[in-house]
């Protein structure tokens, strides 16, 4: 899979800085990420043909897929989103701007979106696992490669990339020896469970039940629980789109 990346930003983030910043993503796509998952993608810069997103035409793309990194955005309250454009390719937007007011990373938040990308580009595949607050019951999670541990970041070449989860999070039951997420942080002596949450992560389901979607996250978390409301505000997510129609084909916002 090849994402094009465009910068858009008016001066606020110059090519050369943007190209390290591609450059610590695809390093950790080839070395991190692709090695458990057994499927990959390239990130390469575009030149710009306007000063901001044509979401409708994408006339930058070269390959698969598109990024836009823009200074401004055109959601209020995201810091950046993924979706599909009418003909059904998958775009998303990064924000410069809202990533600094909110206090997060722009490239941990570009990570995000293009691992997101890469694993389901269309937004509509689902993982049958057990409710996240009541394990007894069975849902259908998105299948996210970050939100679950949206709060974690490492860094390559010094720069911040997101966290992501592995193909065994997905599975029922936990398997012994099995790693859920990559980088694997303990939190009172627990690491993630399959289908688990760590602070700062939320995740987001289909429930049979109530024939809804909906966005979970801990009870007293108030990190992950400010993303979710910057989320419900931009009129972002699943499920919003379910319950409100697919208006601007929004698909979900990353951070």
């Amino acid at each position: 899979m090849l994402i094009s990346i465009v910068n858009v930003s008016r001066g606020a983030l110059g090519d050369e800085d943007l190209q390290q910043v591609i450059r610590a993503i695809n390093r950790q796509i080839a070395g991190d990420f692709e090695p458990y998952w057994s499927f990959g993608a390239t990130l390469r810069l575009e030149g710009a043909a306007g000063v901001r997103p044509r979401r409708n035409t994408l006339p930058e793309m070269r390959g698969d897929a598109l990024i836009y990194v823009w200074d401004k955005i055109d959601v209020e309250d995201a810091l950046g989103y993924h979706d599909r454009n009418n003909n059904g390719i998958p775009f998303g937007i990064v924000s410069l701007n809202e990533c600094r007011k909110a206090g997060d990373s722009w490239t941990a938040t570009l990570s995000h979106e293009a691992l997101e990308l890469l694993g389901d580009p269309e937004g509509n595949l689902l993982v049958r696992g057990p409710h996240p607050g009541d394990r007894r019951r069975t849902v259908f999670h998105w299948f996210e490669m970050c939100d679950a541990v949206q709060g974690e970041t490492y860094a390559i070449d010094g720069i911040d990339l997101s966290n992501f989860v592995l193909p065994s999070y997905f599975a029922r039951g936990d398997a012994p020896g099995a790693r859920n997420d990559f980088l694997g942080r303990p939190y009172e002596g627990m690491v993630l469970p399959a289908f688990g949450i760590n602070p700062g992560g939320y995740v987001g389901f289909y429930d049979p039940e109530k024939k809804s979607d909906t966005t979970f996250a801990r009870e007293h978390d108030v990190a992950a629980r400010a993303v979710i409301a910057r989320k419900d505000r931009a009129r972002l997510g699943r499920g919003w789109r379910r319950k409100h129609g697919n208006s601007g084909n929004r698909t979900r916002i990353a951070r």
